[in-house]
């Protein structure tokens, strides 16, 4: 017979309004499984901290967000956004369901080709395109979406030397009623500076001018700000008809779409206040539509969204180290898992669930990670139950972020699986180890061991 774990006496504070003298049962409901493989199992086997991806939760998303836009809007394209998760495995699945490659820096851009993706199906985007890069982008026909001025200017003369029209669009950032606006990218709206863009690249007759484009901002929790965005940029569109009888191709209205988690200091949770694929689309399609644009005219509309796609298909697998109290007599665990490893526990209040059925017992805890720094915390404050050294947990929503601005900080960074529809689990990234570290450094002759 199993012995039964010693939980201490507690005593809980009652709250008025509460529909019983006892109080509401506290009810932390347990992760024991994803996709139907135990998580134990894949601790054993895999090691902990461990990160898991969903391959069915990654499918099942992006189909749910093609099926909002593209009910409502005649051509639409999505192009996976690399910076959110440059996995290989990550990128090609969403790449088999037909996105594109968006990419920010020319290591992303030889990452989407190895991929399998063509040139004419990359776009290009960021205020940092080397001009080795966009050689490269210009030879494979990607599309290149201009940042500022020096960029036009070097992409003009790039023009002259490879005796090729660029295919470009612009960056434009505007006044969306979102503070802080994001202006430090791109042409302005406001002031006429997207518009001088425009004009220069349609009089110089040496790019293909293909597209517009806008990225408003992150985790976005309104759906209006991509409605007045993508009106304005309607409004250029319709502007380059007008004057110089040219029709663009496509409007690229990045990302931003916010994910489910719960950003730190909001009232209620990310799972009721995100909004919805169908509400995103019905603020952008509607404005397109309703714009200027003439019917035959309408442009493709290409989306950018990473996180909202791969939040959810995340998990990050860890083990209790120990429980202390702090000198102010709070409880605190200390976990495997920490902020080098999950960067977005800096804004998210993450969820974490312990990895076998708990009692009902729960305790204010804050949750620290195993770095020697004090700013390691997982979550300041949470209602937890009171697990015990060597006891798993999961962390769900991770997917986005975690794995590309992650760093082998004290501790190295762990094995990543993804989980398939059958699920099968599959090793994507190996663990580090000393050698990985190791194998990029040079020592000074001078420094060499000398034997003894």
């Amino acid at each position: 017979m199993e012995k039964i774990a010693f939980e201490r006496p507690f005593i809980k504070k009652l709250s008025a309004g509460m529909p019983s003298k006892f109080g509401m049962k506290t009810e932390i409901k347990p992760v024991t499984h994803i996709d139907d493989v135990a998580v134990e199992e894949l601790i054993q086997k895999y090691g902990s901290p461990l990160f898991v991806i969903s391959e069915k939760t990654m499918r099942e998303t992006y189909q749910e967000a093609y099926r909002a836009f593209s009910t409502r809007y005649p051509k639409v394209q999505f192009a996976w956004s690399y910076k959110t998760n440059y996995l290989d495995a990550v990128c090609r699945v969403f790449h088999q369901e037909g996105s594109w490659a968006e990419v920010v820096s020319g290591f992303e851009f030889d990452k989407a080709l190895a991929n399998g993706i063509p040139g004419n199906k990359i776009l290009f985007n960021g205020p940092d395109k080397p001009e080795e890069y966009l050689k490269k982008a210009i030879e494979q026909k990607a599309y290149i979406h201009i940042d500022h001025f020096d960029e036009l200017y070097t992409l003009k003369q790039l023009a002259a030397t490879l005796k090729t029209r660029p295919r470009v669009a612009i960056r434009v950032n505007m006044d969306v009623g979102i503070y802080p606006k994001w202006d430090r990218f791109g042409f302005n709206y406001e002031n006429g500076e997207a518009w001088d863009a425009l004009n220069r690249i349609m009089i110089s007759e040496s790019f293909e001018l293909e597209g517009l484009h806008a990225h408003i901002g992150t985790y976005m929790m309104t759906t209006e700000a991509y409605g007045i965005a993508a009106a304005k940029l309607a409004d250029l569109a319709t502007g380059l008809e007008r004057k110089y009888g040219h029709v663009i191709k496509y409007i690229d209205m990045g990302g931003g779409f916010a994910s489910k988690n719960t950003l730190k200091g909001a009232y209620l949770p990310g799972t009721d206040t995100a909004p919805s694929f169908d509400e995103y689309a019905e603020a952008i399609t509607s404005a397109l539509i309703n714009s200027g644009i003439k019917p035959e005219n309408l442009p493709m509309l290409i989306l950018e969204t990473g996180r909202a796609l791969i939040d959810d298909a995340g998990y990050l697998l860890g083990t209790v180290i120990a429980n202390k109290r702090l000198s102010s007599g709070y409880r605190s665990t200390i976990v495997d898992v920490g902020v080098n490893l999950l960067f977005t526990s800096f804004w998210y209040e993450h969820q974490i669930s312990p990895a076998r059925p708990t009692t009902q017992h729960t305790e204010e805890t804050a949750v620290f990670g195993p770095l020697c720094m004090n700013i390691d915390v997982i979550r300041e404050s949470m209602v937890f139950p009171l697990l015990k050294t060597g006891d798993r947990f999961v962390i769900s929503r991770i997917g986005a972020y975690n794995m590309t601005q992650w760093m082998q900080f004290i501790t190295l960074r762990p094995n990543v699986v993804m989980i398939d529809p059958e699920s099968k689990v599959h090793l994507i990234r190996e663990k580090e180890s000393l050698e990985t570290i190791r194998q990029q450094e040079r020592i000074p002759g001078h420094l060499q061991a000398k034997k003894q």
